[in-house]
Order: C-alpha cells, then sequence, then structure tokens
C-alpha cells in the first residue's frame, strides 16, 4: 500500500509547540520561516532522526553498537517515514589525502580506466593511488609535498626535560614516550635543552636506542597513514610540521611508474588537475574499446558536478579548501547516479553560496531526484527555490519562544495571500542605494594571484562597506580569505565555521557575559565567583553540572533522565539559594536576553547584552546550549561579540547564510552602524539586496576557475547594472 503523507503529530523537538504536519511523498516541501523558527527541528531532529534510529534497528545488536545513536524524537508520533539521507553544510574537510576525485569516487573510476587502458601498463588500479604504497610518491608518502618536523615547535630549548622541553603533548613529562628517554640515562633531566653539547643534541633527535624524538615523530606521523586517525588529531599534528613542495613527483603525488602510465599522451595527474569542464572533453575523446562502458559512467558523473555548478574544480582539489555550499553540492552529486526510489532528501539550505544565476541549475537538480521517485525536504530562504516547491510549509512566527508554529501550509501561490512574513518579503527588494560613503583610505592587494586570481590588484576602500561578489569559483574568497587575510591578520573574520557546540557552552559563556555575571551574583553575597560555575566549584555533585543524568544501555538508545538533586538546575543547593536582585544563577541564565537587558544595570554587561540584541538574537536564553543554535544564529553570535571594536577592519563570509529575507535590512543596520563607529566592513555575498546597499562593489569572474579570477566591475551599485560583463549586474538590476 502506498502511502501518500508523511505524518507527524505533536513534535515537540526544541522550540516546536505540538506540531502536527502531512508532508505529501514524492513531492519537493519546503520548510521556511525566520532563522530559530524551528524549520531544522522538523527536518533533521525529528523526521532525520526518526528515519536514523529506526534504520538501526533494522540491525542487530553487535552491529548497531557500532553505529551513532539517534535518540527518539520528541513527538507522539511519526508515520510513513523511508530511509532518510541528509545533505547538510558541514564542510566535508578531511586530510590532505582526501581531494574531490576521492570523494566523489570520480578518480576510482579513472583510476581503473588507466589500469586497463593506459600505456605503458603500470599494474591494477592501485597503482594509481596516492593513497597506496602501490602508487604513492616514495619521497612525500603521496602527499604532494615533503613533510618534516618542526623543531621550534617540538621543543623549548630553554626548559629541561624535567621541564616540559619537549612541547608535543604525546612526549609530555611523565608521557609513556618522554620515559623512554628520562629512563636511559643518557640525558640530564635538568639541563636546560639548549645548554646541550652537539652530540647529546643529536643523541635526543636522532638516537638509535631509545630512538630520538625527531626518528620517533617522523615514524608515528609522517611516514604512517594519518587517515585513519581523527581530524582533530590530524589537525593539531600540522601546526608540529613543515610542509615543502616535493621535487620528486612536483606535487602529483604519485609514483614514477603511475605518471609514465599516459592515455591519448596525458597521465592521470594531469587529467586531475583539470578543471570539470576540460577534464569531461578529455575522457570523452578516449575511445578505447576496453573502456566503452567506463567512459560513458565517469562522464555522467562529471556531467553532474557541471550541471550542479561545479565545473570550475578540479579532481585534485582538496576537500579541506571547500566551501560549505560546495560541499553540500559534491553530496548532492554522490547521489544523482543512484537508482535508489522511495527515498527521503533532507536538504539545508542548498542554495548556499551560489551566485543568483545558478540557482536554476539547483532547482534542476532537485527536480530531477524527485521525478526519480524520491521525497525532498529542503530547508531554505532563497525566494527562488521557494518558488518552484510543490508544497510550502512556513514555520513561525517568529524565533526561539515566539516560534515553533505552524503558520502556513500549501502551495506558492497560497502563500503569497497567506499574510505570514515570508509572504510579505517573497516579492520585496531593498532599493537601490543612491547616496555613498566616501573611502578614507585603500588596502591595497597587488599581485594577487592564489588559485585561479589572474595577477590581479585591486584596491580594496576603508572606512565604507564594500561587497565582493561573482559567481561560485570566480574568486571571492581566494581574494578575501586568502590574499587579504594573509597581509592584514588583525582583521576580524566572522567566517561560517562553526562556534563551540558542546552541551556546557551557551550565548552567556561564549560571548563573555558570564564572567561579569559570575562577579556580580560574588559580589552581591559575599562568595567565591567560581561557585556560579557550573564547570566549576558551583556544579551539582551528582550530575557534575549536566543537569541530567546519562545512562548508556549500549546498543539501545541512552537514557537521559533529570538529575533529582537538582532538578535539572545543574548547580548545587547552596548556589541556588544566592540572590542577586531576588533571581538565582538558574533563575538569570533561563532569562532571554531581551529579558536580562532589563534585569541587570551594569554598563559593560548592558553593553554586550545590546550586542546580541542587535544582531537579532534577543529571544535566545542566556543558559541555551549553542548546541541547538542554527547556523545563522551562530554566525551572529559570533558577530555580536566583536561589535563593540572601533577602527577595525570586519571581514564577514556571506553572513546572510540562514537568514531569512525579513532579516537582511536588519543585518544591513548592524553593518551600516559598525561603518558609521569608524570601521571597514568588507563582506562575500550572492544576496543582490546586500549588494544593491553596499557603498563599492568589486565583482570577480565573468565566470568560475579559469574562466574567472579577474576583475570585472569596481564601482558603485548603480554603475554595475551598467557594466557589459557583469553578472551580478544583470541580476541587480533585474
Amino acid at each position: 500500500m502506498q502511502y501518500p503523507f508523511i505524518e507527524i503529530r505533536g513534535a515537540r523537538e526544541n522550540n516546536l509547540k505540538n506540531v502536527s504536519l502531512r508532508i505529501p511523498r514524492n513531492c519537493i516541501t519546503v520548510l521556511t520561516g525566520v532563522s530559530g523558527s524551528g524549520k531544522s527541528s522538523i527536518a533533521f531532529e525529528t523526521i532525520g532522526a526518526e528515519a536514523q534510529r529506526q534504520l538501526n534497528e533494522t540491525f542487530t545488536t553487535f552491529v548497531q553498537n557500532f553505529l551513532p545513536r539517534a535518540k527518539k524524537p520528541e513527538a507522539d508520533a511519526i508515520e510513513n517515514i523511508s530511509t532518510a539521507i541528509i545533505i547538510n553544510q558541514q564542510r566535508l574537510g578531511g586530510n590532505s589525502r582526501s581531494t574531490v576525485g576521492t570523494i566523489t569516487d570520480i578518480y576510482s573510476l579513472i583510476r581503473l580506466l588507466y589500469s586497463r587502458v593506459g600505456k605503458p601498463h603500470a599494474g591494477y588500479s592501485n597503482a594509481f593511488s596516492f593513497n597506496d604504497p602501490a602508487g604513492m610518491c616514495p619521497v612525500c608518502n603521496g602527499l604532494g609535498r615533503k613533510v618534516e618536523a618542526n623543531r621550534e615547535k617540538l621543543f623549548n630549548r630553554s626548559l629541561s626535560l624535567n621541564e616540559g622541553g619537549i612541547t608535543f603533548p604525546a612526549f609530555a613529562v611523565d608521557s609513556w614516550y618522554w620515559k623512554s628517554w628520562a629512563q636511559s640515562g643518557l640525558f640530564d633531566l635538568d639541563k636546560k635543552l639548549e645548554n646541550y653539547t652537539e652530540k647529546e643534541w643529536e643523541l635526543l633527535l636522532f638516537g638509535k636506542e631509545p630512538e630520538g624524538v625527531i626518528e620517533k615523530f617522523n615514524r608515528l606521523y609522517i611516514k604512517r597513514d594519518t587517515s585513519s586517525l581523527a581530524e582533530s588529531t590530524i589537525s593539531s599534528l600540522e601546526q608540529y610540521m613543515n610542509y615543502a613542495h616535493c621535487d620528486a613527483c612536483n606535487g602529483t603525488r604519485l609514483n614514477q611508474a603511475a605518471l609514465n602510465c599516459r592515455i591519448n599522451g596525458r597521465n592521470i595527474a594531469e587529467l586531475a588537475a583539470m578543471e570539470i569542464s576540460e577534464l569531461i572533453e578529455n575522457i570523452r575523446a578516449i575511445d578505447d574499446p576496453t573502456a566503452a562502458t567506463l567512459v560513458p559512467a565517469i562522464a555522467d558523473r562529471l556531467q553532474h558536478m557541471i550541471d550542479i555548478g561545479l565545473e570550475y574544480l578540479s579532481l585534485n582539489r582538496e576537500t579541506s579548501s571547500l566551501s560549505g555550499g560546495e560541499s553540500q553540492r559534491i553530496k548532492m552529486v554522490r547521489h544523482l547516479g543512484s537508482s535508489l526510489t522511495e527515498t527521503i532528501y533532507i536538504f539545508d539550505e542548498p542554495s548556499i553560496g551560489l551566485h543568483p544565476r545558478d540557482v536554476h541549475r539547483l532547482n534542476e537538480m532537485l527536480r530531477k531526484l524527485c521525478d526519480k521517485g524520491n521525497t525532498l525536504i529542503v530547508v531554505e530562504h532563497d525566494p527562488e527555490v521557494i518558488r518552484t516547491a510543490d508544497h510550502i510549509i512556513d514555520v513561525g512566527p517568529h524565533a526561539g519562544t515566539r516560534g515553533g508554529e505552524i503558520v502556513y501550509e500549501g502551495n506558492f501561490e497560497g502563500l503569497l495571500q497567506s499574510g505570514t512574513l515570508t509572504a510579505k518579503y517573497m516579492n520585496r527588494n531593498l532599493p537601490l542605494k543612491m547616496k555613498y560613503r566616501e573611502a578614507n583610505g585603500h588596502i591595497t592587494l597587488q599581485n594577487a594571484n592564489r588559485h585561479n586570481l589572474k595577477n590581479i590588484t585591486v584596491q580594496i576602500p576603508t572606512g565604507i562597506f564594500t561587497v565582493i561578489t561573482g559567481v561560485a569559483g570566480s574568486g571571492k574568497s581566494s581574494l578575501i580569505n586568502g590574499e587579504l587575510l594573509e597581509r592584514l591578520p588583525e582583521a576580524i573574520s566572522i567566517d561560517q565555521s562553526a562556534v563551540s557546540t558542546n552541551i556546557r557552552s551557551n550565548p552567556a559563556t561564549y560571548t563573555g557575559i558570564m564572567d561579569e555575571i559570575r562577579r556580580l551574583f560574588a559580589k552581591a553575597n559575599n562568595v567565591s565567583p567560581s561557585l556560579f560555575s557550573y564547570n566549576s566549584k558551583g556544579a551539582c555533585p551528582d550530575c557534575s553540572g549536566l543537569g541530567f543524568i546519562y545512562t548508556d544501555l549500549a546498543f539501545m538508545e541512552a537514557i537521559r533522565s533529570p538529575c533529582e538533586t537538582c532538578s535539572g538546575k545543574r548547580f548545587s543547593t547552596e548556589v541556588l539559594n544566592y540572590k542577586l536582585n531576588g533571581s538565582s544563577i538558574t533563575d538569570v541564565l533561563e532569562m532571554t536576553v531581551y529579558q536580562a537587558l532589563h534585569f541587570f544595570e551594569k554598563k559593560e554587561l548592558k553593553k554586550r547584552l545590546k550586542a546580541i540584541h542587535d544582531v537579532g538574537l534577543d529571544y535566545l536564553t542566556l543558559g541555551q546550549p549553542l548546541s541547538t543554535l542554527s547556523g545563522g544564529e551562530c554566525q551572529r553570535i559570533k558577530l555580536a561579540g566583536e561589535l563593540h571594536k572601533q577602527g577595525s577592519v570586519y571581514v564577514l563570509d556571506e553572513p546572510t547564510t540562514g537568514l531569512h529575507m525579513s532579516d537582511v535590512g536588519h543585518l544591513l543596520r548592524i553593518i551600516d552602524s559598525l561603518v558609521d563607529g569608524g570601521n571597514t566592513v568588507i563582506v562575500i555575498e550572492h544576496n543582490v539586496d546586500v549588494i544593491r546597499n553596499a557603498d563599492w562593489i568589486i565583482d570577480l569572474g565573468p565566470e568560475g576557475g579559469r574562466r574567472g579570477g579577474e576583475v570585472v566591475f569596481e564601482g558603485r551599485p548603480k554603475d554595475i547594472v551598467h557594466a557589459e560583463h557583469s553578472l551580478t549586474g544583470k541580476f541587480l538590476g533585474a
């Protein structure tokens, strides 16, 4: 029997207020509404979580032990769901061995192609893998660059071994490794390393018995395959390493046998370095009968990348360098070749990072997936994506405690008549700015040539609001996040990376407000400020300040039960008895930013609370875990922590990410107040309303990749609409 709807009854995750919904299957449903209204709570934490949980329960208990835990969502019933594939904004990350080619599996197919067709024959497909000893360059171990231990970081030579002269954490004082040197009898443990004789220093670094520090570091972390290590471990290791170009393979990562093998005169590294738009032509030109099935399979996958607007990428591009939008679109490509049907696909703002010119490509991709017989649930703010939906669910009416309700369900025509915030802003564009601030100076970036930038020289005005625009891959991030921030490290960068999202971190701790609140409580009660921290002395002794008791039930869902001692308030009874103006520390943490702004009188505290209020987050409670915040909320809370500065250069990377159309005007007011306060604001952005209201525009392009990297336009918004080669200008004037 075919069920036409996914049914949700009584959903209460986060701020959802007993929400009941019927989502049509085999259709595209868009969830929209202001940031923090509850869209993600429906899509990811209700539907996605339940689909994952039920899928996990189909495996044996042994297998479930190895699967990520998925908790049962707060809802009365969730029915008629199928397997869900979640395609979120999270960057692909990965280490230097992970590339666009490996993550999409296209490189695996090309390896197979070379093993069958390439001349002279070099071996099986693993002979072309830079992650396999059979194919990797023996000098750089397949990294494309030589890696050496950084002695300056590994040692503090002003200290002795006993004092921590070896600074690498795994080799710290009293560690297993440290004892091998300390107990060898070869070294004076109290002698400063800078006073070691040349022989002693050589022995400590490169000794055979015990193995020297550098030798051991090389063996443990450089010569081994680090792909099995956690990403956080790899990231912390990199500060103890130096990198240099590998001359043996010229950065291609492969050994000579693999590089000598060619098809139509090109080796596999040359193909991997091509942009997708050029690569597909070279693949289609291979007419060897042995490759009759491989060539169309590779070409199909490459065409999917072109269709989604990633034609400017190359297969050898490291995944760690991709933006959130690029990462999400690559995840989409992996599913486009799938024959799965009756699957639920859940997307988190897939239009992020897309120029208005390319949104139609996204819509076509979504429709292709849907037409295969799948159900698509898309969290989105872009009007063009909303317009293409079969079914629209508008969540609101506002954010936080004032949201969590369904304000509209139905088709696009009905939405326009509904009177919701989304309806009001669907066809409303902010006017083109006509009065502009004058710059008080310039930051000159000369001969910028990072990635695809073509040795350009750009003058970025200071003291005004500048927007950097251009299609995806045109060079915006290379120019600003690369060239500018490298030359101006003191600039304040508000990017899309996540803020700390552990359960103990909240808006009060993140913005530094909590320190002042603790001091006020301490002064009012004549006790230590540390008593008012649930991470320190004030924590409830039974739950250690978590507010709940965690019971691990192995393969079954873990149980979180409220702590009976503190009733979930996280503090000890003694601490809860202390008051400030009649309120306990828990009462204060349960206040919204708006309430706290009226509760506290201290000037410095009110200033910081006002900053959170000014970025539109006054509905958050001071103690709300940051892990419950949406992507847009995280970015704005980072901005709130920096609003008090003057005379600074602010760099914002797509600040409209996660922002509802109705909030763009609010963002522009924040930017205006920053500039009026004597700051320089530089924004990378695609949103036409933000571009219209800039004082100055630098448009890069004209296209992405090798066809980009040039300055197409520099000037005022009123003039870009007449710029002949500017794609941005065409959409601004539309």
